[in-house]
């Protein structure tokens, strides 16, 4: 395998990493050398293999991250297989999307409790093996600009977004004295196959046309602003978010585009 950048020694968590920006993160972090307890719902197998193949050395870990009974023990079994756990990278995600006077009661608890829920589940445990180790951390809170936007069907997603950043945010002053980093990604639209629930190939080509950068994004693009986060030589990034979005925050309406 060969280590990209220095996370030799490291041990880290990432969740929802089946497929998606966690799979792609996963394997990002192992490149770099860091040995990977690799969660998810779904069998991980297939992260866990591709990570075995190229060298590195990884662990399957299936669990709800709605479960704090279960999240701990995925902390648990870091600390136990690895010896140590250095980094925390949540990013397990759900949504379902109807308008919320409409929306089924379980669907809409499920996404606040998944994406609410289970990054505080992680972190909570997480930080408290971080802190007794006294060597410092980095955790990686996987979000949205849904945090920010209000966008119609997605009221359950919007909300929980919203709450994960600005526990991120605290989280990030609470354990500072630590020299325990929290930061935000606020991923554009990316193809992962989470998206397939929603829209068809064909429309996530097309829309993905209509962004500024002509396209979606790669969980491959995601996963090297969670390995920068992550790094050592980033010790002073803490408390922010990262937007990757090919630019998607500024204005493209047609009307703003200068004609060649």
């Amino acid at each position: 395998m060969t280590v990209e950048r220095g996370l030799e020694n490291k041990v880290a968590i990432v969740t929802g990493a089946a497929r998606g920006i966690g799979a792609a993160s996963a394997i990002a972090l192992a490149r770099a050398g860091a040995k990977i307890v690799v969660n998810d719902i779904l069998s991980p197998d297939a992260t866990v293999q591709q990570i075995q193949a190229e060298g590195g050395q990884a662990i399957p870990a299936v669990a709800d991250v709605t479960q704090q009974v279960a999240v701990e023990a995925i902390v648990a079994k870091a600390k136990e297989h690895f010896g140590r756990l250095d980094i925390a990278v949540s990013n397990a995600a759900y949504s379902d999307r109807e308008l919320f006077y409409r929306a089924k009661m379980e669907g809409f608890e499920r996404t606040i409790n998944v994406c609410m829920w289970g990054p505080f589940y992680l972190f909570r445990a997480a930080a408290q093996i971080m802190i007794s180790q006294g060597t410092g951390g980095s955790m990686v809170c996987i979000s949205s600009p849904h945090a920010n936007k209000a966008i119609p069907g997605s009221m359950a997603y919007n909300m929980g977004k919203a709450a994960v950043d600005q526990m991120a945010r605290t989280a990030a002053v609470e354990l500072a004295q630590f020299r325990i980093r929290v930061n935000i990604i606020h991923p554009g639209w990316t193809d992962t196959p989470g998206e397939r629930k929603f829209f068809a190939e064909n429309e996530l080509m097309s829309r993905g046309a209509g962004l500024p950068w002509g396209r979606l994004a790669k969980p491959e693009e995601i996963a090297r602003g969670v390995l920068f986060l992550c790094d050592a030589a980033s010790d002073y990034i803490n408390g922010s978010t990262l937007n990757i979005d090919g630019g998607s925050l500024l204005p493209h309406q047609e009307m703003f585009r200068i004609k060649q």
